[in-house]
This record gives C-alpha cells, structure tokens and sequence, in this order.
C-alpha cells in the first residue's frame, strides 16, 4: 500500500447555512508539490485551515492522517507539532521588527527560561534564509522588503519551525512576473531538500508547471486528482473541472461603439506621501472615452497605483498638480467624496485594508456608498436596501449564506464582488479597475469581465489597472504604458503585445539610463 505524507479522509464542514465540505478526500505524496484549486469559495481554504489547526479537531467530521498516523489537532501549535506550516495569502508578518525578529516570533530561542539567545537566533536566521536564497541584513525591518522578499521570509518561518508539510495559499497574487519565477524555483528546490509543499493557487500556467499533483474541488467536493506523467493536465482540463464547463474565451468580446473622450488627465504630478522632495508622478497625460477600456500596464513599483489614487480624492501624494477635465469641464477633486460626486469610482487593489469594512455585513458594505438613493433625508428605506443588495448578489453570483454575512468571512473572490456591487451602485461614469482579478478565479474572473462590458455597453469608462499582460491585451481597447512614474507608451488593441509593451519600459529605462 502506498504511504502518504497527508490524508484528509471524507472531510465534511459546516458553517451556519453553508455546508463548506462535503466527504472530500486529499491526499498528498511525500517530498511532492501538491496543488490545490477550485474557484473562489469552493472550499481550499477552508481544507487547509482544517489541516492547520485553525478549525480544531470536533469543528468538522472525518480524519487527518499524517505519515500513517492519525492526528485530532486542537489549535495551530498541535499542527506545528507534526510539522505543518500554513503561509496565508496575508502575511503575517510584523513590519516594524526585523527578519530575524520575524523568523523566529513565538518560537524564541531560549536560554534560562524566557531570555533569548540572539546569537542562536541570527545563526539560525541565516542558516534558514541561504535556504531559500534571501540575500538581506537579518537586521532589516519587514517594511523596507518588497512583497516578494516578504513572502521568502514567512517560507524561512515555516523553514525554522522544522516543516515537513508547507501550505502556500495564493503566494505569488501579490508578486510580479520575476518574483513569481523566483518563488516557483524555491518550490522546486525545498521539494528537493525533502519537503512536501501544498499550493493554492488560481494562476494554472504556474500550476501546471511546478505541481505533480493537481486536486480539484468545486463546491465543497472533490472533483477530480490530475498526476503529472500519468494524465493530460492543461489548463482547459483543469478549468472544466473548476467550474464545470469549458470556457471557450477567457476574455469575452465587446461589440458596441466607443465614444468621445469624456475624461482626461493633463501634466499630473505629484510628489511621494512620506518624502515630499520624492516627484513620483511625472507630467503624466491620459484620455479616455466613452464605452472604453484603457488599460495601464507597467511592472510593479512603476507608479500605476499612485497615479489613480493620486486622481481619486488625492488619496495619494503631496503637492500635487495638474488638471483633470471630465465631460470637457475642469473639475476639482480635493477628497475622495469630491471624486465620487463627480462620477469617479476606484476599485482598490487592497480590499481587506481599504476596499470593505470586514467586520459588517454584504449588505451595509454594497450600499455604503451610495446611501442617498434608498434614503429619504437621513432615514434609510431599509426594503429597497435589501432589495438592491438582493439584486447585485443574485447578479453577481455572491456565495454567502445571506446578505448579513460578514464580508470578513466570504472568500477572497466573493469580497471582490461585493467591492464591485459597491462601486457599481453609485453609478460612476469613470471606473478606475486596480488589479480587480487579484486572486481570483478564472470563472470568477470571466464574471467580472462580463460586468466590465455590460458597463462599457452603457456608455461607462474603465481604466484598468493589471500585472497580467494577458488581461491587459484581452481586455483594453487602447493601453498606456507606465515606468518610473512617466506614461513611456500609448498602444492601440492592435499594436497592445507582450512584446511592444515590455520594449516601451525598456527603451525608457536606456533613456532614463543615457540622461
């Protein structure tokens, strides 16, 4: 009989009015990269938080079995105990402490008791770091990394705690095209170094190329276990198992006629929010018209993000100027309620921090922004709040048990889509789109790209901003290319290729260079 490193034998979960498993079998094979997928609120999360402790032993029914034995753990540290290490999609990092300090919270290592050893503890550090090829000061604070140096120090974490089964969920969603490569290869050498890895993860091209094994859930039940060597696994298999259909475009066309410019964006720059002497946007110009999509495209750390927040309310940036035209009229934003009044919305790349208010409801969420529309004077119509809300979970496929679920507790495509219902229910003219596919699906992401045309349709403008050039290219009817905070390129849907974008950022960077 074939031993394994996991088994999660007819895992069954309830959550009040949902049922999140139903009997899914998982099992996983020793020194292996195991990939686990499913649309959003299929249910991974929720198998991997059994695994890890989070939902203790009596919360759920069926059994865990590690290395042929089986385990009832009661909280995190019980799973630890055997090994087990869970990196969530937020990490849990603590900013203001250094690497070090980091790798080794709450597992200190000790001499006489509570006093800690620190010459152990940075030997230790490094020893864990070379590991996963992190080339940084171990006094560096967690601040000063980027997002993918951040996500190699919570591996070390897990490396310092003896792991033998490490869960990644969503780790390269935040990361750009390198970063992700680099991740993907630091899969592939712990699995070596003999450790098992479980990935969760809705980019199947990275999927398909470093997992050996691919389980598919939908709908809180096991689909189907694709074994590399053995079954065809491309990503239109794997996609039909998700969702349970085969997707024959990904980006599904727009036919209607594009409009007269109807919002520009003239000399913008701005300075950094921290260090007023930083020019972080410099001289930038953009237009855009009716019924269009117009992408940004650049790498991380161009300046994208600042620019848009820099135009919704001056959300971002210190001594700001330049002039924003809407409908052939300067307007004046001085705040984000400013924005919103002038039909501007912004759809954040950071839902949980500035997207949704995850303590309260689906219901007070999408309706927040537009409280006027189902109030009369200061008092809510509470019906035709319901009623609304209703309507964009019915239509935008919402899975929650009701409208008074706590958007805390939706996966992360779901809070997507309520962020969406959010801004769509104050009726902007000017959508602005910051990364709105960010860890979701592929059927999820075909739902919202539907709502983006239905909107454009209507006469709506989009700008959208994504690290996924593919999405870029299958979505936007002209794209602008940023770098070092410059517009370096403006491509029709035509010229709009991998190939001439990324030639806009490098020519630009051998001018800068040359200057």
């Amino acid at each position: 009989m074939e031993q394994y490193a996991l088994e999660m034998r007819n895992i069954s979960k309830l959550f009040p009015g949902v049922k999140a498993l139903d009997n899914v079998n998982f099992k996983v094979k020793p020194k292996h990269i195991h990939a686990l997928v499913g649309e959003n609120g299929a249910g991974k999360s929720t198998l991997m938080n059994i695994l890890s402790g989070v939902y203790p032993y009596g919360t759920y029914e069926g059994e865990i079995v590690i290395d042929g034995q089986v385990c009832a753990f009661k909280n995190i540290k019980d799973s630890e105990a055997m090994g087990i290490a869970i990196i969530h999609q937020e990490l849990a990092l603590i900013p203001q402490l250094s690497i070090a300090e980091n790798v080794f919270l709450c597992n200190e290592q000790t001499d006489f008791g509570a006093v800690i050893n620190w010459n152990k503890t940075n030997t230790r550090t490094l020893e864990m770091m070379k590991k996963v090829g992190l080339n940084e000061p171990i006094e560096t604070k967690i601040k000063n990394l980027g997002m993918g140096k951040q996500q190699l120090v919570e591996i070390t974490k897990a490396l310092a705690k003896d792991v033998k089964i490490l869960i990644l969920d969503e780790p390269t969603a935040a990361l750009n095209d390198d970063d992700s490569k680099h991740l993907l290869d630091i899969l592939l050498e712990l699995k070596e170094q003999g450790i098992t890895c479980i990935i969760i993860s809705h980019k199947l091209h990275e999927v398909t190329k470093v997992a050996d094994e691919i389980t598919v859930i939908r709908d809180g039940k096991t689909i189907s276990t694709l074994v590399k060597g053995v079954d065809e696994i491309t990503e239109n298999r794997i996609i039909i198992d998700m969702v349970g259909r085969e997707l024959v475009d990904r980006f599904p066309k727009r036919t209607h006629e594009i409009g007269d410019v109807c919002f520009e964006v003239k000399n913008w720059s701005a300075y950094d929010s921290v260090d007023d002497t930083k020019l972080v946007l410099k001289n930038i110009n953009i237009n855009t018209r009716k019924g269009e999509v117009v992408g940004i495209a650049g790498l991380m750390g161009a300046g994208r993000t600042e620019f848009v927040m820099s135009i919704f309310g001056r959300s971002y940036g210190k001594k700001i100027e330049g002039t924003i035209i809407k409908d052939g009229k300067e307007i004046t934003i001085k705040n984000v309620n400013d924005a919103i009044k002038h039909g501007i919305a912004y759809v954040t790349e950071d839902r949980k921090n500035a997207g949704l208010v995850l303590i309260d409801n689906i219901k007070r969420n999408i309706s927040l922004t537009a409280l006027d529309k189902i109030s009369k004077g200061i008092v809510i119509n509470e019906n035709e709040e319901i009623r609304v809300v209703e309507e964009f979970r019915e239509k935008l496929r919402i899975k929650s048990s009701s409208i008074l679920q706590k958007t805390g507790n939706l996966s992360g495509g779901n809070q997507q889509k309520v962020v969406f219902s959010k801004w769509i229910f104050s009726d902007p003219d000017v959508l602005i789109l910051d990364e709105p596919t960010r860890g979701i699906d592929v059927g999820a992401k075909y739902e919202i790209y539907t709502i983006i045309n239905e909107l454009t349709a209507n006469g709506k403008t989009i700008i959208l901003i994504s690290s996924e050039l593919p999405e870029i290219i299958g979505m936007c009817d002209r794209v602008y290319v940023m770098n070092e905070g410059r517009i370096v390129g403006e491509l029709d849907k035509e010229e709009a290729t991998q190939v001439n974008i990324m030639n806009c950022i490098m020519q630009s960077n051998q001018e800068v260079y040359h200057e």
